[in-house]
């Protein structure tokens, strides 16, 4: 007997393999459902697998095919001899050949039962009294090729090793594990949105200084040493607020960030704490009632209003304000993507004397565009940058990305529309502990 075992998509791929191979006397022992390739028995295509099988010596003889064609009654008997020789201990040799799947693969669907069918004849039904066993067989026990069992033992020896490598690595992983409070502050401050990069440098050096010093890990201390590292990164020494030899005070940034209020509270706290005398130039003339709201401000202030729109109209506007101690510019907010509203924007920050460029960002813009702001108006050699709209969100990484990739010193924030109270020096401790702070349920 001739057995043969196919591998293939369909069922009537398999047939017409087994046609072509073993001609259509050929018998279907078994077929199942395999998958084969993937990755550590992910992934892997569906396949079904057949055996076939064919008398051989029938197929020598044209008056065996004769037979074949009309079966006598004693045909099934002379079948069912040859196929009972088989001893369950000889098919349990065969079934050894396959060689052992490691336990990376998922379990093979279950195989369907055999087919005992012949390919476009039919098989004479069987007595009663003499069942044909369902075997499965190998290819491996029936004239297989020796490069078939190399391939499967080269299989096998790089699905070991590969066990072995995921061993090894998840080993590495166990023996790097952070200690469970460096964990928690890890997962707090990627969840106030620090920049990654950042928060692994703070937690490594924090881990390197308890292993040099050999102290347990606990809550507080690793919370004050992440704490300190933190602080590190604000240049908390310089002058958070104006200073008292500054003449102009630019204030740039993009369109919604409350500018024009910021202005107002800042120009409150010089006329009304320091007694300076301020004046106010705007050039923001694209925003419908942007003027009127600054003239409000001014009239509130009882300070004077310069309205430019060119720079050339900047000297006439400084002429008129010549006695004033220190002049807020409130610039538009424009599209800070655009090259040509940034070139002018750059010729309206040109003037005589001390002045100081001061950034405005809201909190509540996402910090992938917090970035492109903040690089697009560094061109004018930003000095100080103000925090707007803090009451607004409960995300205060930020602050720490900005400051530490373009090295700005923290000016002020504001936490409200109140003029002028919503306004403060910003404290960076307390940003610190906020973003230390545990999350409330």
């Amino acid at each position: 007997m001739r057995v043969k075992r196919y591998v293939v998509d369909s069922m009537p791929d398999a047939l017409q393999k087994i046609r072509t191979d073993l001609g259509k006397d050929a018998v279907i022992l078994n077929t199942k459902e395999i998958r084969t390739g993937g990755f550590l028995g992910l992934f892997g295509k569906k396949k079904i697998e057949v055996i076939a099988a064919m008398d051989a010596s029938n197929s020598n003889s044209g008056a065996g095919a004769q037979q074949r064609v009309a079966p006598t009654q004693h045909q099934p008997q002379r079948v069912q001899p040859a196929m009972n020789q088989i001893q369950p201990n000889k098919a349990q040799a065969h079934m050894s050949d396959f060689p052992e799947v490691p336990d990376v693969f998922a379990s093979a669907v279950a195989a369907k039962e055999p087919v005992a069918v012949k390919v476009a004849i039919e098989t004479p039904a069987m007595p009663a009294y003499a069942p044909v066993p369902q075997q499965s067989y190998s290819p491996v026990s029936v004239h297989a090729p020796n490069r078939t069992i190399q391939k499967d033992d080269h299989l096998i020896e790089e699905l070991k090793q590969m066990k072995e490598m995921m061993r090894k690595l998840t080993q590495a992983a166990d023996a790097t594990k952070l200690p469970e409070p460096l964990q928690k502050i890890e997962q707090r401050l990627y969840d106030q949105e620090v920049d990654p990069l950042l928060v692994r440098q703070i937690i490594d050096e924090t881990l390197a200084d308890f292993e040099l010093a050999d102290e347990p890990v606990t809550d507080e201390s690793a919370r004050q040493l992440v704490r300190a590292k933190l602080g590190q990164v604000f240049n908390s020494a310089a002058n958070k607020q104006i200073s008292p030899d500054t003449r102009v005070v630019h204030f740039v940034g993009p369109t919604g960030v409350g500018k024009t209020t910021t202005i107002a509270k800042l120009a409150a706290e010089q006329v009304l704490k320091y007694q300076r005398k301020v004046g106010f130039i705007t050039s923001d003339t694209y925003r419908i009632a942007a003027i009127e709201q600054l003239k409000t401000y001014a009239t509130i202030l009882n300070v004077p209003l310069e309205v430019v729109f060119s720079p050339q109209d900047l000297s006439k506007a400084f002429h008129h304000l010549e006695d004033c101690d220190v002049i807020f510019m409130d610039t538009a907010g424009r599209n800070f993507r655009n090259e040509m509203y940034v070139s002018e924007l750059n010729s309206l920050l040109k003037t005589q004397g001390n002045s100081e460029t001061i950034l405005v960002l809201s909190l509540t813009t996402k910090y992938r565009d917090m970035k492109a702001i903040t690089n697009n108006f560094n061109k004018f050699k930003l000095d100080k940058v103000i925090f707007t709209k803090m009451d607004e969100t409960d995300s205060y990484g930020a602050i720490v990305n900005v400051v530490h990739e373009f090295s700005l010193q923290l000016s002020y924030v504001t936490n409200g529309q109140s003029v002028p109270d919503d306004i403060t020096e910003l404290n960076e401790w307390q940003i610190i502990d906020l973003l230390l702070e545990e999350p409330r349920t």
